[in-house]
């Protein structure tokens, strides 16, 4: 149980984890600087979420980006664990039945634990709707 499929060889594996990490890192700060711009246009004006029309879509908004900022760090921490699999030679198999994950899940879902007949089993179980499993 070592190794990546092989038409899915451990270099091309290291470049998509490497271009995916770049993505959600760009992703990331992208986020924060919308976020603290948020935070910025409130602090400048003496907003009441209860009474000001504009307060309640912008508190949403607020929680919107934090929401979606919170996903890019999960994706960022199994890219993470993903380049620690590919090290160990733990890469493309599934933790669920160890099988090999096939490399078109690979291709879209770089960061995968799971083949997808153990994520659709899995679904909502451990990670719920958007996990990587």
């Amino acid at each position: 149980m070592s190794g990546v499929p092989a038409s899915g060889g451990s270099s091309s594996a290291r470049e998509r984890l490497e271009a995916s990490r770049a993505s959600t890192t760009a992703q990331i700060a992208a986020l924060k600087r919308d976020f603290d711009g948020i935070v910025e246009a409130n602090a400048l004006v003496a907003v009441d979420d209860e009474h000001d029309p504009e307060g309640s879509s912008t508190a949403f908004e607020r929680a919107h980006v934090a929401a979606l900022l919170e996903r890019a760090a999960e994706r960022l921490e199994e890219l993470d664990r993903a380049v620690d699999r590919l090290e160990r030679g733990a890469y493309g198999w599934c933790e669920g039945c160890g099988e090999r994950i096939a490399p078109a899940r690979l291709e879209v879902r770089p960061e995968a634990t799971t083949c997808v007949r153990c994520a659709d089993a899995g679904a909502g179980h451990r990670h719920g709707p958007g996990g990587t499993r």
